[in-house]
């Protein structure tokens, strides 16, 4: 389902904790393999925008970000999922096939949205899609328990991905993860503890990111970023509503 900002502040008060398709709820036991496959055949951008750093979050990343985030931390199944600059939907979309009790991608995009749309109708996952731009989101209360994202680097828009960490860690109850380039682990985890109230900031893993030849100033056919997988533990706010416009 696609919404329009206007929408977001009703479509969230009254639908957010709508149960999942019978379908989602019978996939428990998703296997890391498997769930690489399902997201491998996932629809990508066709035209992305670079002023948004569009890039696929590839198959191999974000099956085991979704993964490990389930089955060592128990940060998905059951649990509000919100997928921050969703793009085509694929974390979103993974954490559908991992059991999350409800998923909301937010994107300011429209057409990526409507990439992510078309993928869950393939997959025949029940996921909602709002289009809001992420700085303007704001949450009266934590409504939300897990935020998956792949935030864009910051490289054309100097501090978008902290803008993506204060916002994400304002809203999500449970925990945040995210990736970010390894060049930045030292500023990543200042901000969050000391910038962004952070409980904790913990890097899981570093990973390899493909990011393919998509536009003109790219000289490779493709290049790999070191990037962290980080999970944020969030500190507690009471409180409950949302806005987005």
């Amino acid at each position: 389902m696609l919404i329009g900002p206007l929408a977001t502040a009703y479509y969230l008060a009254k639908t957010l904790l709508r149960p999942l398709s019978a379908e989602q709820l019978g996939k428990r036991e998703m296997k890391l393999k498997q769930l690489e496959g399902l997201l491998g055949n996932l629809d990508q951008f066709s035209d992305p925008k670079i002023e948004l750093e569009q890039y696929p979050t590839g198959p191999h990343i974000a099956s085991r970000m979704l993964y490990t985030a389930e089955n060592s931390f128990g940060d998905i199944s059951d649990k509000v999922v919100a997928d921050f600059g969703c793009g085509c939907g694929t974390l979103g979309l993974a954490a559908a096939l991992l059991s999350a009790d409800h998923v909301i991608g937010f994107d300011v995009d429209s057409v990526a949205l409507e990439i992510a749309s078309s993928n869950a109708e393939d997959l025949e996952l029940d996921v909602d899609l709002v289009q809001c731009d992420i700085r303007n989101l704001e949450f009266r209360g934590k409504i939300i328990d897990t935020v998956v994202m792949n935030p864009p680097f910051g490289t054309r828009s100097k501090g978008a991905d902290m803008v993506f960490l204060s916002v994400a860690l304002k809203n999500a109850s449970q925990a945040v993860y995210s990736l970010h380039k390894t060049t930045t682990r030292d500023h990543v985890r200042r901000a969050a503890l000391r910038d962004f109230n952070a409980k904790s900031a913990e890097v899981l893993c570093e990973l390899r990111y493909d990011v393919p030849q998509l536009y003109k100033f790219h000289k490779k056919k493709e290049v790999d970023i070191a990037v962290d997988l980080w999970r944020f533990v969030p500190a507690a706010a009471p409180g409950t509503g949302v806005r987005c416009c």
